[in-house]
């Protein structure tokens, strides 16, 4: 079943729309603040976004425009406006097609159905979704070799990045430092494993709220560590 994020602000008409691609056999989600709509589409794993202009916290072409420097995932641009600049400047951040209101439910319906179709072409000729590992509040993008910590990307060194997705891909598996040495570095663990030591220590410090008491990198006394689920 395909996954719909509606970004609309007029609760009224989001939950029409909602309701009807639901009886279309979809999935949906409602967010009615730009910036709330932003962390959801950026955190969350969507096939399709519908986007309102005129949203409260930012507006609709800045969340499109966030949404495609991350992710190819089709946008419907939806607004009462009707110039053509809007149209334009919509489509030129990335937007695959702009709904002037007041528009069907049933156009809106035929619309979503016709994107969701030609981007699964696409998929099907090459243009493969990025490899995502997501447990709670981080989203690992793989193939893009980035991290998001609540929503925003955070900088890691290879090795950071390295070891971080490693963990988050056995969740619940005690590590000892040799392990973990021998797995990232290719290299047998010769007095060299407090480099895993200082190398949690940096991650811990971009993804945990407090280091002093971690919600996901967990130390086992004696053992090594574990990320927690």
């Amino acid at each position: 079943m395909s996954k719909i994020l509606i970004i609309e602000d007029e609760e009224s008409i989001a939950y029409l729309e909602k309701d009807y691609l639901e009886l279309s056999d979809f999935e949906v989600d409602i967010e009615t603040d730009g910036k709330k709509g932003l962390m959801t589409a950026l955190t969350g794993e969507y096939d399709l976004y519908i986007l309102d202009l005129m949203l409260p916290g930012i507006d609709g072409f800045e969340i499109c425009k966030e949404i495609r420097e991350q992710k190819n995932t089709p946008i419907l641009m939806v607004s009462a406006k009707k110039d053509d600049i809007d149209k334009i400047r919509g489509l030129g951040l990335g937007a695959d097609d702009y709904i002037t209101k007041p528009f069907s439910p049933s156009e809106l319906g035929a619309r979503v159905k016709a994107h969701l179709a030609r981007y699964d072409r696409l998929i099907g000729t090459g243009v493969r979704k990025n490899d995502v590992v997501q447990i709670r509040g981080i989203k690992i993008d793989k193939t893009a070799r980035r991290v998001w910590v609540n929503g925003t990307e955070t900088q890691f060194t290879t090795k950071e990045f390295d070891l971080l997705t490693f963990l988050a891909e056995n969740p619940n598996h005690v590590f000892s430092k040799e392990e973990l040495f021998r797995k990232i570095w290719n290299m047998e663990s010769i007095g060299d494993i407090a480099t895993v030591t200082v190398h949690i220590k940096k991650i811990r410090e971009k993804i945990e709220f407090d280091t002093s008491k971690p919600q996901y990198i967990e130390t086992i006394w004696g053992v090594g560590y574990r990320f927690k689920i």
